[in-house]
């Protein structure tokens, strides 16, 4: 569940959505995947392990918010 995304439906996540933890504000972007966990590149937010938590501050998955390139 993500808690400031689309109150939790991930299906309303686009794959190339980058979404930032609203902890610490460590952005995840799909094209970049995340070394430290071992996701490779263009793994979605949604289809992230489980087990994924943030790289920097260990926030779960559901302290994450879309991010809107306005």
């Amino acid at each position: 569940m993500f808690e400031g995304s689309f109150l939790g439906d991930a299906a309303k996540l686009a794959d190339t959505d980058r979404l930032e933890c609203g902890i610490c504000w460590t952005v995840y972007d799909p094209a970049e995947g995340d070394p430290h966990w071992g996701v490779p590149p263009g793994t979605p937010f949604a289809r992230l392990p489980e087990h994924w938590r943030c790289p920097a501050c260990d926030a779960p998955q559901h302290k994450f918010m879309v991010l809107r390139d306005d």
